[in-house]
């Protein structure tokens, strides 16, 4: 029954189940694309909450630098090396807009 809901959640209802690595494997994507999409969110809210200039641009530069981490991660694990290097960068910014905030 997990293995089913995996499936559905993961989009992979076309690969048979086969084993317990099997299993494992969908696992581990799911948590490579909950890196990334906490990661989108987060940087979602942030930039909402700097472009509406209502107050909370620390906590704004705080979620980017969250945002970066968590992108960071998945792009580690996924390989792709432009979008980890551009993390860096955003990291830096919002270690730098929480100082200029504070």
């Amino acid at each position: 029954m997990l293995n089913a809901l995996l499936d559905r959640v993961l989009g992979l209802s076309s690969i048979p189940p086969i084993s317990t690595k099997h299993f494992f494997l969908k696992v581990k994507i799911m948590k490579i694309k909950a890196l990334e999409w906490f990661g989108v969110i987060t940087a979602i809210i942030y930039s909402m909450m700097v472009a509406l200039n209502i107050g909370v641009e620390f906590v704004g530069f705080l979620l980017l630098l969250i945002s970066a981490i968590s992108i960071g991660l998945w792009a580690y694990l996924g390989q792709h090396r432009g979008i980890l290097l551009l993390q860096f960068f955003y990291a830096s910014a919002g270690i730098i807009g929480m100082v200029r905030w504070y």
